[in-house]
């Protein structure tokens, strides 16, 4: 049961809020415009009728979709049960109509057609009857059985012009007991809206938030517009087929057919919030699959909070608010939506990136040799690479090339870029992988390949930053687009270029302390006969720190990119100027060993207890996501203007 009552607290929630849609696409102003009365103070009574029906239709509507579900279930029964009785009285109408026009007044059981049609009348209105006693949960079936007493004054025999005498009289009991109830219910909402304001008073404050999400929870809010807008886009879908438009659409293309119906479906709040959602459990699903894909159930099992298809939905009503899109006509919807969801997929390329990164990295570094994972990870890495290409040619295809629009493709071919990096150093992981011996400058090839990246992706948000800057002060200004420039350099410009520089310092740091540190020579390390501290591999050529330890000079050199001390005893390694002026070949004599036995390598969490190496070493991968609100205002000013 308690799935039934989840699909009924979805299902009973959804005609309000197609009404509500209805309501908001209803031109009120312009209905009231053409109204006709004898002067002007019946005009003015007729505005004031239809306005106030306007609004009460919204407060109806609103505290239906937020009763509880019991209310709701009740409310849906009573409406059932008035739309039986209305049955049941047509039924009725239906049967002295006939009766009158077949003229015979003598008794039913008389005559063979009289006594089909009595029967079968009445056989359908004792049905209706009964059901409406079963779904008020009564054995009073008489209650419901007013539509009946034309038939019994048939039965008896009673004159036509008695039939519709009794019949509008069946009609008006009917009316009268409907009122009576409504008026005995009428403070019922009253009554429950002020039992849960008495509820929140008792409330702290630092409660509110969690009684917010309790309701959001409970009322199911996502599906609920989820499911809205799914029902709206096929009622589009069907409309559009029976009204001939499909087949225009035929010959611009299916995509484009398709486009237009969903533009059609977010015309109004209402459905532009039920997209939002659509939009992130679409954007949910694609991440999904591609973990599965990638490493199965149990990826999927560990979720990510960046990678549940809400960055993609509230991308998509940020860029939608602030660039009218409700106000737009059709058309220049359609187009400027066009945009929109070009950027939303874009930003899931990118989430889609950032799961693949790690798996693909971690199958070259970790020498595994399923060739189905292998396959697996690169024919994703294959498809991000391709399909951003080809969504960067389509887009082209579709609009003139301009700078707001050469922002929006640079931003989708840099996820081609971020792929191609990944790959390349993917690839070397697998050339060292059947190598006898490693790659010394591995990790320098690695740091200029991941370099370049951030590089491009810094200089497309300074682009933006500039551009739209001087769109600002010299073009049209706006308190929404100044707020994105600020938020859009601090973020992605100073942090990244921040970030970019103390990695180029830290690693120049390094380089200068491994180049004054003395090489070992063939002597030493025949005395020393130990492994590398770090690695943990045979030493062939190895640095003398001032402390006297042994480390080979790419593995120091790794670790100093984390921290300046020692691995072994956690002094500070520092530069020597001595060692800076001597060539690199020409070592002075090591410092004298220590009495003690070296202590093994300490892990990379103890030396500081408060640093993540880890999350150090990384410090230069700022996660790319320019923001594309400037260039998608600039697209929109090139091609929706509506002054023309």
């Amino acid at each position: 049961m308690p799935r039934l009552e989840e699909l009924a607290n979805v299902a009973l929630r959804v005609p309000s809020i197609l009404v509500l849609d209805l309501l908001y696409k209803c031109d009120i102003e312009g209905l009231t415009e053409h109204l006709k009365a004898k002067n002007e103070d019946m005009l003015f009574k007729y505005k004031y009728v239809i306005w106030n029906m306007y609004y009460l239709g919204h407060l109806i509507n609103v505290v239906v979709l937020v009763l509880p579900l019991r209310h709701i279930v009740t409310l849906y029964l009573h409406m059932l049960v008035a739309l039986l009785l209305y049955m049941g009285h047509q039924i009725s109408k239906d049967y002295v109509r006939e009766e009158l026009q077949y003229g015979y007044e003598g008794a039913v059981y008389l005559d063979s057609l009289a006594f089909n049609r009595f029967v079968s009348a009445m056989t359908s209105q004792i049905i209706l009857s009964t059901l409406c006693a079963f779904l008020m949960k009564t054995r009073k079936v008489w209650l419901f059985s007013a539509h009946m007493l034309p038939l019994l004054a048939r039965l008896c025999t009673a004159p036509h012009t008695t039939l519709l005498t009794v019949n509008t009289f069946s009609m008006g009991l009917s009316g009268a007991a409907i009122t009576m109830f409504l008026l005995s219910n009428l403070f019922v909402p009253y009554s429950l809206a002020r039992a849960a304001y008495s509820e929140l008073l008792q409330l702290e404050l630092y409660r509110l938030l969690a009684v917010g999400i309790s309701l959001w929870n409970q009322f199911a809010v996502p599906v609920l517009f989820t499911v809205f807008w799914f029902v709206l886009f096929v009622v589009q879908l069907c409309s559009d087929t029976m009204s001939g438009n499909a087949a225009s659409a035929a010959h611009q293309g299916i995509m484009f057919f398709l486009l237009t119906s969903v533009s059609e479906c977010c015309a109004t709040p209402y459905s532009l919030l039920g997209l939002t959602f659509v939009v992130s459990y679409l954007a949910l699903g694609l991440l999904n699959l591609c973990k599965f894909y990638l490493g199965g159930y149990a990826a999927v099992q560990n979720e990510n909070v960046m990678h549940r298809g809400v960055t993609e939905g509230v991308t998509l009503l940020l860029l939608a608010l602030q660039t009218g899109l409700l106000d737009m006509q059709a058309l220049q919807r359609t187009f400027l939506l066009s945009i929109i969801l070009f950027i939303v997929v874009t930003s899931t390329l990118q989430s889609m990136i950032e799961i693949t990164d790690p798996i693909v990295l971690a199958l070259g570094a970790s020498r595994n040799r399923s060739l189905w994972k292998h396959f697996r990870g690169l024919s994703m890495c294959l498809l991000l690479l391709v399909f951003p290409v080809f969504m960067a040619y389509k887009i082209s295809q579709f609009f003139h090339m301009d700078f707001w629009l050469l922002i929006l493709v640079s931003s989708c071919m840099l996820t081609s870029l971020q792929v191609t990096g990944t790959m390349l150093i993917y690839s070397l992981f697998m050339v060292e992988l059947f190598r006898s011996d490693p790659i010394e400058s591995l990790d320098e090839v690695i740091y200029w390949v991941n370099a370049v990246s951030r590089v491009l992706e810094f200089v497309v948000a300074l682009c933006v930053v500039a551009y739209g800057t001087w769109e600002s002060l010299f073009g049209e200004w706006s308190w929404m687009g100044a707020s994105v420039i600020i938020i859009h350099s601090y973020f992605n410009v100073w942090l990244r270029a921040q970030s970019g520089w103390r990695s180029f310092l830290l690693r120049q740091e390094a380089a200068k302390k491994i180049n004054s540190l003395p090489r070992a020579t063939a002597q030493q390390l025949q005395q020393h006969n130990d492994v590398c501290s770090i690695c943990f591999q045979d030493m062939s050529s190895a640095v003398i720190t001032y402390c006297g330890h042994f480390f080979h000079g790419n593995c120091l050199r790794k670790w100093l990119y984390v921290q300046e001390t020692c691995p072994m005893c956690h002094q500070t390694v520092q530069p020597s100027q001595q060692g800076q002026n001597q060539p690199f070949g020409d070592s002075p004599a090591a410092p004298p060993q220590r009495d003690t036995e070296p202590e093994p390598a300490a892990q990379e969490g103890d030396s500081n207890p408060n640093t993540d190496p880890h999350q150090e070493m990384q410090s230069d991968d700022v996660t790319p996501g320019p923001t594309e609100q400037h260039a998608l205002k600039g697209v929109k000013e090139r091609y929706f203007t509506t002054e023309n």
